[in-house]
């Protein structure tokens, strides 16, 4: 049985100082040169593993974009688990960017995968309605339903106005709030998390009005246009419920003469936990 993913979280998140998540998004014409000369599957694993030894001891967690790998087939989602299988054995929290939407059967498929491949939590769709998250929740996963995205044009979608109201970003707030109480972990947060873009930080009280309870996995710092101020403003009154992800800016870094990829990899994931740590300190 898995174990409470919010109260894994939490300690996680003490354990390493700051509430950083690096996003695992490898795409093979941006891999180190030395890799060039391994076939696509054997060079995304052999980068996913230099990354997680380089952030080991500095991220709690790592976020796998799935489709990175299973665009190579079996042979990639073979990689994919092998770098989770090592991700884990690093005390790395694993969160699976899969963004799975269905219901009945199909999502307890889903999540019967998800579990299998060591997976910590995943992220979901929720817009087919709470039997499409609660089988994640049933296998023992923690879930990150997408509240508020990073991308402009979610606003086609999540900002429109409701008729009592609400945005439908706001009713999927409260869907994702009703369905965590009933997840509450001794830390006092819920296995049930949000999606929230730091893009859409002015959006953010009112969202976390609603999730009190809830971690917000929050993409879209930095490189995307989201500020402290923006994660600021996430924050619970405790100054916590948090999770800040970056990927290309620490798995693709500028490395300076001579130095080793695994070297600069970890200097970018030093300088990120750093800028976090003093976001939430304020």
């Amino acid at each position: 049985m898995l174990p409470h993913f919010a109260d894994l979280l939490v300690q996680s998140i003490s354990k390493a100082g700051a509430p950083i998540c690096v996003g695992l998004d490898p795409v093979l014409d941006r891999l180190p040169a030395a890799l060039a000369s391994l076939e696509p599957p054997q060079a995304l694993l052999a980068f996913s593993q230099g990354v997680i030894d380089a952030i080991t001891g500095i991220a709690p967690a790592i976020k796998f974009q799935s489709a990175c790998y299973e665009r190579h087939g079996s042979a990639g989602v073979a990689s994919l688990e092998a770098a989770i299988s090592h991700a884990r054995a690093k005390g790395l929290v694993v969160i699976l960017d899969a963004k799975r939407g269905d219901i009945g059967l199909s999502s307890e498929h889903y999540a019967a995968s998800a579990v299998s491949a060591g997976a910590h939590a995943i992220t979901v769709s929720g817009y087919l309605g709470p039997s499409g998250i609660s089988p994640f929740l049933a296998a023992g996963l923690g879930v990150f339903v997408l509240v508020r995205t990073s991308n402009p044009d979610s606003d086609v979608i999540q900002a429109q106005p409701l008729a009592d109201g609400r945005s439908i970003a706001e009713l999927m707030a409260d869907t994702v709030n009703h369905l965590g109480k009933a997840h509450l972990g001794a830390q006092g947060f819920s296995s049930v998390g949000a999606v929230v873009g730091a893009t859409k930080a002015h959006e953010a009280q009112a969202l976390r009005a609603r999730l009190p309870r809830a971690f917000f996995l929050i993409p879209g710092y930095g490189a995307q246009g989201g500020t402290a101020a923006d994660v600021q403003a996430m924050l619970t009154k405790a100054r916590g419920g948090i999770l800040v992800t970056a990927s290309r800016s620490v798995i693709y870094p500028t490395a300076k003469p001579n130095e080793d990829w695994r070297q600069a990899i970890h200097a970018a994931a030093v300088a990120f936990s750093r800028e976090i740590s003093q976001v939430v300190q304020g």
